[in-house]
């Protein structure tokens, strides 16, 4: 932390914490020098203001933008642009490994220029949690963990290696090994410090711990207190090296609880609940403050749970509050008595500790007391579904996808059992959602106790597998004596990291995928996750559940989507006696009183004490040590990006977009998944045809994922995934489009490669909410590789609309209820962008010219969406990673 050279307000104070000096930006002096009634601020937006009288310079942060956080109280909202710079950065290693790629790529560029490669170096603390690779392979085994880690690092060998070059070539970049847990809440549970420390010049100053992160769930962290979100790669890098982030101050939407959950409902319940509401609320961009009498009742997992699941919810943050429930989390997950005295006296005197007088640009309200059992699908998180409307619910969804009334039987070879549209295939104890949530879990070890001893068991085609967000989970179910009933129902132990939330679900058994494919079987997931978008959980499943740990364990018992919970026996006991549900659900108090016997802070000190050493697997790969990358040619893996090679030192400007192609039109709710899949790569597609082209054999095929180091890869998968629907294309699923004039069918990368040599400029047709989901760096890189110029929908969803800019592509926006369809956009018109070439400015009106095969010719209104003056020098550029580059050189 370098701090501004100005300080307008006169707020720079010293404060005692035992017996230690500190230095802090003290808000209550800024409210007597000037800023009146900053005091009744949201207290997400006082982490802000803290954020710019630190950082004042006159430069990146001057006096007005202080003094439009004051001014936000007169409307609750502002159009002012801000630049904050968060502490730190968090990465996974899907996103990890294009980022690091890409800082070699421009160490490179920078020594072609004849500079210092070594300016290139992050400049805040970077932490990258590797999450993301582990697969369920194996399930339902004693051995699946230890078989997965083995065959998780003979795929991944190669990636692991760079990245471990990586550690040694840059500062500030700290890598934690395969095999410890989920970053989110390697976040919650250990490296965040709620107000972070920091030396400058010999003395050490405290401001409140903040973060942005590659992953779109980085906003679980604001349970704990600590303002963090979901940017793209691209933006993280660009944060890496200095350059702050540009964002307009946001509108912040209190969310009021109320009262206490009832009997029988858990945190998951409760956070189907609230995505639902505030989805309904519409808070796309906006922080979303928690606050009420509430707030007692919710532990601070639950606050993770709900913070968690923002992105789903739709809103930058989900922010709770600095409280006892903050303090007693930091003691009981092991951090020293200090820090949680400095969090506490901090807060205080800051004002960010939980208080009611606070003045928001709009409430809303929950009496959690009225909160249900709910689970939410098929194909969207805030689908939400009450339980006790389940069965009617999916027979309904399964006849609306199919128009079939009569479900298809298909037999599965070598085994005495069949399975039917609605069997649930896999159940999925995973992702950082639930495996934050203690109460959860233990409710489901409890469930399975008790399924167990009533002599019930999982149905034979249920692929099962517990997938934890850190060792930690395991060291309480052990103690609690729990694991072992959860083993016996098939929830061994896979692996620590996201699994099947991501898709790495692993492969389902041959003779199940035959029988599906046979009678063309609906089959359903059911996991403990936060995604569910159609194509992401499994290719050979086509409805997705979410619900919490101890139903994921019901369902499997279950076996049918169909099935009522409520009414449907699970099966007899000893006596011959029907077994339902409520005879083996756990009760609130049961789960407390084993939480209580099997939790301490002891696991987790024990857990981190060595977090940097990683399995032996891990400490035996070795690397060359040196600060400039030897990239092998013949990689499939890592290949250096192509974004900095010949860049010119002057920007690129505003370049006309004249008579483009429409490479795809798609609908709504089209998700960074659909751009840009995580998961299998298909043996018949351009990805394939790449791999045969170097003998890549497909069981090595590993998924998209982990092929994010590879632009080759992930260029030919853009727009690739199986349930994607282009409307250029009728009657076709997955990444097909059509060749213009001559309206040919092909697949969307070879369509790419003709335009390209016809020098066709492209652009790309969206609806409501485009780019939804997690923060995928390279929905947008691809997009950009492919050669799409612009790309004009209904309305973008945050994270993916600023990573369009980040890679220099123009997001329109249209204007006046016009759309796709009123238009009559089949994708054999023209488009252009009338007079681009002369320049536009932030939310300008763009006018678009579109000419129809008929010879007919339209003018419409869009709008521009670039928001901010900072991400119009972006697109200028290029891209912010050209942009910081030429500033460095």
């Amino acid at each position: 932390m370098t701090p501004g050279t100005k300080n307008s307000y006169n707020t720079l104070k010293n404060i005692s914490i035992d017996n230690k000096e500190y230095k802090y930006y003290s808000l209550k002096e800024a409210e007597q020098n000037g800023l009146t009634g900053i005091s009744k601020l949201p207290k997400s937006l006082k982490v802000l203001l803290e954020n710019l009288l630190r950082y004042e310079d006159d430069l990146s942060v001057n006096k007005n933008q202080i003094n439009s956080i004051k001014e936000w109280l007169k409307s609750k909202k502002s159009n002012t642009e801000i630049a904050y710079r968060p502490a730190r950065v968090l990465l996974q290693d899907y996103t990890g490994i294009p980022a690091v790629a890409d800082l070699a790529a421009m160490r490179e560029a920078v020594k072609d220029k004849n500079k210092d490669p070594n300016t290139i170096n992050p400049l805040s603390a970077v932490d990258l949690v590797i999450d993301h690779s582990v697969q369920v392979d194996k399930s339902a085994n004693s051995d699946s963990f230890e078989k997965n880690v083995d065959i998780e690092f003979e795929r991944n060998g190669e990636r692991y290696s760079f990245l471990k070059w990586g550690q040694q070539a840059f500062n500030n970049f700290r890598i934690v090994p395969p095999g410890t847990g989920i970053c989110h809440q390697v976040n919650l549970e250990y490296l965040s410090k709620v107000v972070w420390t920091e030396e400058f010049e010999g003395e050490k100053y405290l401001f409140p711990d903040t973060l942005v992160g590659t992953d779109s769930h980085t906003t679980m962290v604001n349970g704990l207190s600590v303002l963090g979100w979901g940017v793209g790669g691209i933006e993280a890098e660009a944060g890496m090296l200095g350059q702050p982030i540009s964002m307009l101050i946001p509108e912040v939407i209190g969310f009021e609880v109320k009262n206490k959950m009832p009997e029988g409902t858990t945190a998951t319940d409760l956070v189907l609940t609230v995505v639902k509401m505030l989805r309904d609320k519409g808070v796309v961009g906006k922080f979303v403050e928690f606050y009420g009498v509430g707030l007692k009742n919710l532990t601070l997992a639950d606050r993770a749970t709900i913070a968690n699941m923002a992105p789903e919810y739709g809103a930058t943050c989900g922010f709770f509050p600095i409280d006892d429930e903050t303090l007693k989390y930091l003691k009981f997950s092991g951090r020293d008595q200090h820090t949680v005295d400095i969090v506490e006296k901090y807060a205080k005197e800051q004002g960010l500790w939980a208080s009611n007088e606070i003045e928001f640009t709009d409430t809303i309200s929950l009496d959690m007391s009225t909160v249900v059992p709910t689970i939410s699908g098929p194909k969207r998180p805030q689908d939400k579904v009450l339980l006790t409307e389940a069965a009617t619910s999916f027979k309904k969804v399964f006849e609306e996808a199919t128009s079939r009334k009569n479900q298809s039987i298909s037999k599965v070879s070598d085994t005495d059992y069949e399975i039917k549209d609605g069997s649930i295939l896999i159940a999925a104890i995973t992702s950082c959602t639930n495996t934050s949530n203690p109460n959860v879990l233990i409710g489901a070890g409890l469930l399975a106790k008790k399924a167990v001893e009533l002599g019930l068991k999982v149905k034979p085609w249920v692929k099962t597998s517990l997938a934890p967000g850190s060792q930690v989970v395991t060291d309480y179910l052990e103690k609690a004596g729990l694991n072992t009933y959860l083993d016996k129902l098939g929830f061994n132990l896979v692996g620590y990291g996201c699994t099947t939330c991501i898709g790495n679900s692993g492969p389902l058994p041959e003779n199940i995928v035959d029988a599906i494919q046979k009678e063309n079987i609906y089959a359903v997931s059911v996991l403990s996750g936060n995604r569910n978008f159609e194509g992401r959980i499994s290719p050979h499943i086509k409805a997705n559940y979410l619900a919490s740990p101890p139903l994921v364990v019901a369902y499997a018992l279950a076996g049918h989507m169909e099935f009522d919970l409520y009414k449907d026996a699970l099966g007899k006991d000893k006596e011959g006696n029907s077994i339902y549900l409520k005879d083996i659900w756990p009760t609130n108090e049961e789960i407390e009183d084993t939480l209580k016997q099997s939790l301490n802070a002891e696991m987790f000190i024990k857990r981190y004490s060595n977090v940097s050493e990683g399995p032996s697997q891990w400490q035996k790969i070795k690397t060359e040590e040196s600060s400039i990358y030897n990239w092998d040619e013949g990689s499939t893996y890592v290949k250096k990006p192509p974004f900095f090679d010949k860049l010119s030192d002057q920007p690129e400007g505003f370049k006309p977009i004249k008579d483009a192609r429409p490479l795809l039109i798609l609908g709504d709710m089209v998700t960074t998944d659909h751009i840009s899949p995580a998961g299998n790569i298909q043996k018949d597609s351009p990805t394939g045809e790449y791999f045969m082209e170097h003998q890549i054999l497909p069981k090595d095929y590993n998924s998209y994922g982990s092929r994010r180091g590879n632009h080759e890869v992930m260029m030919r998968g853009t727009f690739a995934n199986i349930r994607i629907r282009n409307e250029m294309a009728p009657g076709t699923e997955g990444g097909f489009t059509k060749l213009y004039p001559e309206e040919k069918v092909l697949p969307v990368y070879d369509a790419v490669v003709e335009y390209k040599k016809r020098g066709t400029d492209l652009v790309v047709i969206g609806g409501k909410e485009y780019g939804t989901g997690s923060s995928r760096d390279w929905a947008a890189k691809g997009t950009k590789l492919l050669g799409v110029k612009a790309v004009i929908a209904e309305s973008f969803e945050r994270i993916h609309r600023s990573n369009l800019i980040g890679m220099g592509i123009l997001p329109l926006q249209f204007k006046d209820n016009i759309n796709r369809k009123n238009l009559n956009l089949v994708g054999s018109e023209l488009i252009s962008v009338i007079g681009l070439e002369k320049g536009v400015n932030p939310s300008d009106e763009v006018s678009l010219e579109i000419k129809y095969a008929s010879g007919d010719i339209k003018k419409i209104k869009t709008l521009c969406r670039i928001d901010t003056k900072n991400e119009l020098e972006y697109y200028k550029n290029g891209g912010i990673l050209q942009y910081v580059l030429r500033n460095m050189i």
